[in-house]
């Protein structure tokens, strides 16, 4: 099977990273026909007047490019955008749409920086529609999220699939654990949907723990003062991730209480699991399809600083305890979220979107 991996996607991007991977680990040749936009946009969605003109001439150089010789055409992310010339490329080939989030559901609902019936609300609206509806399989990242653009785009079920984020083997793998000072880990963007006011309340509960946070982002000055037990960095180099997260004694997910935070299980997630690092995050619909609590990870309410406090206090109190969810954990990435097994995830619902 040969897939052309296509559009203004964020080569860097974990998803986008992760899909080409395990494609290729299952032995599928991914051919990238790329035109670079969003590496350098910080508000990648929702652009400005001068990024969309940019954006106009990328979806003009890549409406140009070629299929030939390609059994499958996949839109990285983000590639809402890019919908468009991926159907004209892909002449009579299937198209596949890998899009990670709704335009509308991230900027409106969930980080709520436009209203939803702002001029760019229904223009992030409008793109999504089309770019979910051109697609003959939509691939989510969750069932929940699946089910979510099912009913919002009015997407048949048969049109959608899921496979998870996953992460890249290469880096995160559960080598040996040093042994070091006991510090909770958070690493990503300081937004709406990862509750860092969650985070910052529950340090405050539990001043005797150390919390390292690893970000930046909307939520930027929500990290002006924070306790005296949190330590704030803005950015580390994605090839230093798996050594924090092997040398942190727990690792934290998501706490936000929006819909879009019930629907996924972030990228951070699945690096805590594959790197054997305990992981404490919401319970969602979306973590109870692939954790239990207590077993694998630890599960506590949204947006409930005084159980994240006291989940955190239960593993920093417990070696054994934090030792068997970060077995457990590496197991239940090992078995439904490795590279191994995602790819042939995606191999064969791509050979069955071809065949068909």
């Amino acid at each position: 099977m040969r897939v052309l991996y296509f559009g203004t996607y964020e080569r860097d991007y974990p998803r986008n990273a992760q899909v080409i991977s395990c494609l290729r680990t299952a032995g599928v040749e991914v051919i990238e026909s790329h035109a670079a936009l969003w590496e350098s946009e910080r508000h990648k969605l929702s652009p400005g007047a001068r990024t969309m003109l940019r954006a106009l001439r990328a979806e003009l150089r890549l409406a140009r490019r070629s299929a030939d010789g390609c059994d499958v055409v996949v839109v990285g992310y983000p590639g809402h955008l890019d919908m468009t010339a991926a159907r004209r490329v892909a002449g009579s080939r299937p198209v596949v749409f890998n899009p990670l989030v709704s335009l509308e559901d991230t900027m409106v609902d969930d980080r709520g920086l436009l209203g939803r019936r702002s001029l760019r609300g229904r223009v992030l609206r409008a793109i999504d529609r089309r770019a979910f509806r051109t697609a003959d399989l939509v691939v989510a990242d969750t069932g929940a999220h699946a089910g979510y653009f099912g009913t919002h785009f009015d997407i048949p079920q048969e049109r959608l699939a899921v496979c998870y984020v996953g992460a890249e083997d290469r880096l995160f793998s559960p080598d040996p654990r040093p042994e070091t000072e006991f510090t909770v880990l958070f690493v990503g963007k300081l937004i709406p949907l990862h509750g860092v006011e969650t985070i910052l309340a529950a340090a405050a509960l539990a001043p005797e723990v150390p919390f390292r946070v690893v970000g930046s982002g909307q939520l930027d000055t929500a990290l002006a003062s924070t306790p005296p037990n949190v330590r704030r960095e803005s950015w580390v180099e994605y090839e230093r991730l798996p050594d924090l997260y092997r040398s942190a004694g727990c690792a934290l997910g998501i706490f936000g209480v929006s819909d879009k935070a019930g629907r996924v299980i972030p990228n951070k997630a699945f690096q805590a699991l594959a790197t054997g690092t305990p992981l404490i995050t919401s319970d969602t619909p979306a973590a109870q399809e692939l954790l239990e609590d207590g077993r694998d990870a630890l599960l506590v309410p949204p947006g409930d600083p005084q159980a994240l406090a006291a989940a955190v206090r239960r593993v920093a109190a417990d070696k054994v305890l934090a030792a068997e969810i970060g077995m457990r954990g590496r197991e239940t990435y090992a078995q439904h979220a490795s590279e191994e097994v995602l790819g042939m995830r995606w191999r064969s619902l791509l050979e069955e979107l071809v065949t068909a």
